[in-house]
């Protein structure tokens, strides 16, 4: 067998991606097929060499109907970490909050609470790669946005990248979205573990779901090199589009008949972008500024 061995000696990467995809795989069969760890240690992984082929729209309606099942498997809260892995977590170059518990208030209708930070600076100065927030308590919160606007959006403001004017208005899109005035539910059989399961709060996400991470072989699509974690299934939709992603319309609608869509979830595809966009300014620079400049000023 043909393998690839990826190495990185930075404390955590490894065991992150290896409980990340042992998690994934769990929810395989339905949910959608994973890259398996052949073996590993602290610092590297073995996986088997995959196959690339050009993706048939066979292949990707079977992704999202896959993938909608992936999500499904759930998560106990938004931005739990993996079972079994602690310390924070990793996006690209970017550290990533993982929670290890929420404040798990039901608001009424299913859906669990959220995770904040505490609210007496919302949004001090940060780190380019956000490991300032490592640093901050959690809080309770009792939605999606306040999760969103305080564990994957604030992290990653910082003055080097952003001009003040611009840091207002991204505020301004994190204060809107602690309001709560744009929460939404995650998709149906999300939405069905929540109501049905008291140890799912969320979705079980990829976390890091651009195209380049979805591998197209001869048996269908693959899903390597995962940020996984509790999150809401929009945003691995979502983060498919940033760079484009081949038969992308066929894997939504696929996932759509699988897993019905919230009202509304087109005018929410850029929202769930905001945070890996986030990231692409803090790890390469500005010239990501005015895509989450005009996300916020679309949201805010």
């Amino acid at each position: 067998m043909d393998t690839i061995r990826k190495a990185d000696n930075r404390r955590g990467r490894i065991a992150y991606e290896v409980a990340g995809l042992a998690w994934l795989a769990e929810a395989s069969d339905p949910g959608a097929a994973v890259v398996p760890v052949l073996d590993h240690g602290a610092t590297w992984l073995e996986e088997p060499r995959l196959a690339s082929i050009p993706p048939t729209l066979k292949a990707a309606e079977e992704f999202g109907r896959a993938l909608a099942h992936t999500h499904a498997a759930g998560a106990p809260h938004l931005g739990a970490p993996p079972p079994g892995f602690e310390g924070s977590g990793w996006m690209g170059e970017a550290h990533l909050t993982l929670p290890r518990h929420a404040h798990n208030d039901d608001n009424g209708d299913g859906h669990h609470a959220g995770i904040g930070v505490p609210s007496d600076n919302a949004y001090p100065e940060r780190s380019a790669n956000g490991e300032a927030a490592q640093k901050r308590a959690p809080a309770s919160s009792d939605s999606w946005g306040a999760f969103y606007a305080r564990e994957r959006i604030a992290p990653y403001l910082d003055d080097r990248t952003f001009a003040p004017a611009e840091r207002t208005l991204i505020e301004k899109l994190c204060e809107r979205l602690e309001s709560g005035v744009l929460d939404h539910g995650q998709p149906r059989l999300v939405a069905d573990a929540i109501a049905e399961q008291r140890d799912v709060g969320a979705a079980r996400t990829h976390g890091d779901l651009w195209s380049g991470n979805v591998m197209w072989t001869p048996e269908g699509a693959v899903l390597i090199d995962p940020a996984a974690q509790g999150g809401h299934a929009e945003e691995d939709l979502a983060t498919l589009a940033v760079f484009g992603c081949p038969h992308y319309d066929r894997i939504l609608a696929a996932y759509d008949e699988a897993s019905p869509l919230e009202e509304g979830w087109r005018e929410r595809v850029a929202l769930h972008q905001m945070h890996i966009i986030m990231i692409h300014c803090a790890v390469f620079g500005r010239s990501y500024v005015p895509e989450a400049v005009a996300i916020a000023r679309r949201y805010a």
